[in-house]
């Protein structure tokens, strides 16, 4: 794949319009986590000292309309943190007042437009509105895989307007997952939680030709389960689901692969503090009570198999890691990838979320994928818009 590298961009002196991720988690007037702030850094530094002045384009939530507290003074103040350096925030992406104050700008200087989904044509891909977003910019970078498989304005509009490049953060993921998909070392295992199937049957699938080992866990496990002839109790679990987990698993077995499910698990009436909850094998889970978490003997069970592994793909939490009470399934697989000498891989919000939560540096990890989806898609062999608009022709 070769598309268009920030290195090849003639930015000099040049006004240039960045997509980034910001879509940060704010709880209280904070930012619970700023790994995508500090992932952008290595492309606007790199701008900055190329004397370009540098116009952020981003998006915060799901806002209908203009929404006050999506708005991104916050994220403003700890990117000039981050920087050491004052990041002018507008009040809009687009308009005369954007215009003027883009004309200001001086050789190194970073301005933060206002939430670009509070403009509806941002999602429609308005070819007006990506017109508008680029006035009195002179090129284009998108350094935002988090919303590079969403056909945007700001992703994929505004290419077509001005000359459009890959930031240094777009370029490192998909070398990254196209190097699991085109040559892993051996033996490849995929580590899939979270909730739904929908959201990871499309990289199971496609993983049947790269994976040798599939480690199921979290409520998706509960499908898998299921699918087997398990009881699982009052979880969650999408009862429409298992005929596409009991085919996955079949064709699993026909190919020789290793599909390892939870052998037990932690369980509770629900996710109450206080609640009592036990530890019970998968084929005796209480009929009024759900799976939170896995057990003790699937987290050595997992450890053993991951400890072979050269290459680990990781995406969803084990459990409801949340809950101290639910944390040791999720945290024993984590601690376990981050110590084996595999590559290792890592994306999703809740996994990078737990891995936060449970302090384990992220250099343990080859690499931390900033987008989920975007990571997921890439990998089930999608061509996603952002990337595409970017290829040489």
């Amino acid at each position: 794949m070769k598309f268009r590298t920030l290195s090849e961009a003639l930015v000099e002196g040049k006004t240039v319009l960045l997509r980034t991720d910001f879509n940060v988690p704010i709880k209280d007037g904070k930012i619970q986590d700023d790994t995508r702030l500090r992932e952008s850094l290595p492309t606007i530094r790199a701008l900055m000292e190329r004397g370009a002045k540098v116009v952020i384009v981003t998006h915060l939530g799901r806002p209908k309309g203009v929404t006050e507290e999506l708005r991104l003074d916050l994220v403003a103040g700890a990117l000039g943190v981050l920087l050491a350096k004052p990041v002018i925030k507008l009040n809009d992406c687009v308009g005369p007042e954007v215009k003027a104050a883009i004309a200001a700008m001086g050789a190194g200087d970073v301005v933060l437009l206002e939430n670009v989904r509070f403009h509806p044509e941002e999602e429609a891909n308005d070819p007006a509105f990506a017109k508008a977003l680029a006035e009195g910019c002179d090129v284009y970078v998108n350094d935002a895989f988090g919303t590079i498989h969403r056909a945007h304005a700001s992703t994929v509009g505004v290419a077509a307007v001005l000359p459009a490049y890959a930031g240094l953060l777009v370029a490192r993921e998909v070398k990254v997952l196209s190097g699991i998909l085109e040559n892993p070392e051996k033996p490849v295992t995929l580590v899939a939680g979270g909730a739904k199937i929908d959201t990871k049957i499309g990289i199971l699938e496609k993983f049947l030709d790269i994976a040798d080992t599939f480690i199921i866990g979290g409520a998706l496990a509960n499908t898998f389960l299921a699918a087997q002839g398990h009881s699982v109790g009052s979880s969650l679990c999408e009862a429409d689901k298992v005929e596409i987990a009991k085919k996955f698993l079949e064709a699993a077995k026909a190919q020789g692969k290793t599909v390892l499910l939870p052998v037990d698990a932690v369980v509770a009436t629900d996710a109450t503090v206080g609640l009592p909850f036990q530890e019970v094998s998968v084929d005796t889970v209480p009929a009024d009570q759900k799976i939170l978490d896995i057990g003790s003997k699937s987290v050595i069970l997992f450890a053993e198999a991951l400890a072979k592994s050269r290459t680990i793909l990781w995406n969803g939490p084990m459990g409801l890691y949340e809950n101290p009470v639910f944390e040791k399934g999720t945290r024993g697989v984590a601690e376990a990838i981050a110590g084996t000498f595999a590559v290792k891989v890592l994306g999703g919000g809740d996994s990078i979320d737990a891995v936060n939560h449970f302090g384990i540096a992220h250099e343990k990890f080859t690499h931390i994928s900033t987008g989920g989806g975007a990571m997921l898609e890439f990998l089930e062999g999608k061509m996603l818009p952002g990337v595409q608009v970017l290829l040489v022709s």
